[in-house]
Formats: C-alpha cells, structure tokens, sequence
C-alpha cells in the first residue's frame, strides 16, 4: 500500500513506518512543505525496480521478450513437461 507522509510526520514515527514497510511492504511517498520528495520501500521492491528497469533499458532484452510474446501467440511455445521433464503439479516436490 502507498502511504503519504510528511518528513515532520516521518521524523516522530520513523521506527513505526520502517516496521510497516518491511514487514507489511508499506511504500511512502515522503513531502516536504507539501511537496513530494521522495519514496521509502523495502530493499526487495527497490532491487526489483532496479533489476525491471535493467531489462526495459537493454534494446536487445525487449526485443527477445517481445518475439517470445509474438511466438507465443503463434502457439509455439513449450508446455512445462516438455521444458522441465515433468508435471507442474509436481514442480513443488523434488524428483529424484
């Protein structure tokens, strides 16, 4: 969930909101004199945009997913037995 919060509201309650956004993924948008400044997530949400923003910024990465899609809609792609060797119902359990 986003949250507004001001920096004065932040600076009182600051080990409550760390709590939020590490336990409940509560995200902030932090203001200053009304005007937001800045966002507070949990490390994962932040390595995540990063790691999407990496793969949306390489031309040849979007051109690879974007002709899987098209394969895709084409009915070319392989089922999860084909690619894993077994059910996907089963994917949960170890093979041995």
């Amino acid at each position: 969930m986003i949250k507004n919060i001001s920096v004065r509201d932040l600076r009182a309650h600051f080990a409550g909101v760390l709590d939020g956004v590490t336990k409940r993924l509560d995200r902030y948008v932090i203001s200053k004199r009304g005007k937001p400044e800045a966002i507070l997530m949990c490390i994962d949400d932040y390595e995540g945009w990063l790691e999407t923003l990496e793969v949306m910024s390489s031309d040849e990465t979007m051109s690879d997913i974007r002709s899987a899609k098209a394969e895709l809609k084409k009915g070319k792609g392989l089922s999860f037995k084909q690619v894993f060797g077994r059910d996907e119902n089963a994917a949960g359990k170890r093979v041995k």
